[in-house]
């Protein structure tokens, strides 16, 4: 069958199986011939290939049967599942009892293998880092048909080279992550507008504090207002009843108790539903012409209510809203029509954020490739996980539609990301050369260390990883 991540470029021919426990999964592996390989898939949402078939025909193991709730402690909020769940189910379970995920990325239709696997990070990498910095432990089915288990202090260099490590190491079985306490699942938003690039970078660092921080950046704007941004921070609401621990008086039980059966409405996750889109868009339609009426039109939404200087416009949002904005949009990748999209995300150090996305901005805008929805956020540091994409300094996130003259501009686009100390998020990418990658993660040899320990016939492998020499054999990795 034909299979495609979430933008659609590129497609493989795969056998798909299902399997549904782990006795099943190993038997998955086992048969493997001489020369097969094996991918893993969660649910489907990683943008490029890294999960499709190393070579046309080859194997998929589908994970999404693997949707258990293992165990989930409500005093402590520690929660053990299958690695094919969805964020999204889980979500629904723990916020009504006060608990959130500590780390959320754009789409709640992840699923926890894949979440880690990618190490996906959120909104809030400035203060609470990736996904598996809250993973206590995980467990794996190597190709040998052992199941280990890793954590930060057990098997640790297996466990470094697993989160972030694209389900190269062995299938991913299920996970231990600890869960955020939350008092509402409201998220009161205040909006920022940044005149500039140089202007936006200020806003973020102005309001590095705030909980969550995300900005939306016109990528066609050109001249003194290249750059021009909208910044959305949120914090979790606090609800009108809730007393602050600090100043609660311990006589006032009763009305504590009062106070926290009010607040209890307000921890309900509630998915928004939206419209389908039913059609591949014609291609034509997306054009720089069309891009820049919807750009500036949006931006100027955006100023509505804002006060003088651009700052100050406070809404009060569902998390839906606020963490997942495109989700009640069914099928949106279809908005790129036919042959799909390819999403560009990289980081670059906070030296050189200015220079650098400057020069990534006036070349996205000079081309007219622009994209819709362009995402700067602040990240954190750097986390010990051989491949993690995160670093501290700022990431930008653009969208293209694939079209043949795109190609070339993202290799121009490698060049000024390189040439600035950066690099790209492997979730995302589609084309990205070996030698790109390799200076942009130094730990790459690290990482393929491990690898070859516990999978030496190179079993777990996908399309992404041959092309990135990460499947390479050591007498075939440059020197």
């Amino acid at each position: 069958m034909e299979v495609y991540g979430w933008g659609r470029y590129p497609r493989a021919e795969a056998r798909v199986f299902e399997p549904r426990d782990c006795a099943a999964l190993a038997g998955c592996v086992a048969g493997l011939g001489p020369g097969e390989r094996l991918v893993l898939r969660g649910n489907g949402r990683s943008y490029g290939d890294s999960a499709l078939p190393a070579a046309a025909g080859g194997r998929i193991a589908d994970s999404r049967h693997w949707d258990w709730f293992i165990r989930f402690d409500e005093s402590t909020g520690i929660l053990r599942c299958g690695a094919g769940l969805r964020l999204e189910e889980i979500l629904w379970v723990i916020a009504g009892r006060g608990w959130f995920l500590p780390v959320l990325p754009g789409t709640r239709f992840v699923s926890v293998g894949g979440a880690v696997a990618a190490d996906v990070h959120g909104k809030n990498h400035h203060g609470a880092g990736s996904f598996c910095d809250h993973i206590e432990e995980l467990r794996l089915l190597l190709a040998s048909g052992e199941v280990v288990t890793c954590s930060p202090t057990v098997n640790t260099p297996l466990f470094r080279a697993t989160c972030g490590g694209m389900g190269l190491t062995g299938a991913i079985l299920d996970a231990t992550i600890r869960l955020k306490r939350i008092s509402s699942t409201r998220i009161r938003q205040t909006r920022h507008i940044g005149a500039d690039l140089r202007h936006s970078l200020e806003l973020i660092d102005r309001h590095d504090g705030s909980e969550y921080s995300v900005a939306w950046v016109d990528c066609l704007a050109r001249g003194p207002k290249l750059g021009r941004s909208v910044l959305f921070l949120g914090e979790h609401e606090r609800d009108e009843h809730e007393r602050d621990e600090h100043e609660a008086d311990e006589d006032s039980r009763q009305s504590a108790d009062s106070d926290s059966e009010a607040a209890s409405k307000h921890l309900v996750y509630t998915p928004r539903r939206g419209p389908t889109v039913p059609l591949d868009m014609p291609g034509f339609m997306l054009n720089r012409y069309t891009m820049s009426a919807f750009n500036n039109l949006w931006f100027r939404l955006k100023q509505i209510g804002s006060k003088k200087g651009g700052s100050g416009k406070e809404d009060r949002l569902q998390a839906d809203a606020y963490f997942f904005p495109l989700d009640s949009i069914r099928n949106w990748n279809r908005l790129y029509g036919r042959r799909g999209f390819l999403q560009y995300q990289f980081v670059l150090p906070l030296e050189a954020g200015l220079n650098g996305m400057g020069e990534v901005l006036g070349r996205v805008a000079d081309s007219g490739k622009g994209s819709f929805l362009t995402v700067l956020k602040r990240f954190g540091p750097q986390n010990e996980n051989f491949l993690s994409f995160p670093k501290a300094g700022y990431t930008l996130t653009l969208d293209f539609k694939m079209e043949d003259s795109l190609l070339p501009l993202l290799d121009e686009l490698d060049a000024i990301v390189l040439a600035h100390g950066g690099r790209h998020y492997l979730a995302k990418d589609a084309r990205m050369p070996e030698h790109v990658f390799k200076r942009g993660y130094p730990h790459w040899e690290r990482f393929l260390a491990v690898k070859d320990e516990v999978d030496p016939q190179g079993k777990f492998a996908s399309m992404q990883s041959a092309r990135l020499g990460l499947t390479s054999r050591p007498a075939s990795r440059p020197t």
